[in-house]
């Protein structure tokens, strides 16, 4: 469950990250993603491990 929820973590944070970034230019939305991805990784799996 862990990495199911990490997974899914890391999709919506790395299209919010690219949501945000991509009207500043396409190097600013994929370094958000990127980091929105990690973040959401993050989270996600925190949550699943709080919860198990």
């Amino acid at each position: 469950m862990s990495k199911m929820l990490g997974f899914l973590g890391s999709m919506v944070g790395s299209y919010a990250g690219w949501y945000l970034g991509a009207p500043a230019g396409m190097f600013a939305g994929i370094m958000l993603s990127i980091v929105g991805g990690g973040v959401g990784l993050y989270y996600g799996r925190k949550y699943a491990r709080r919860y198990e």
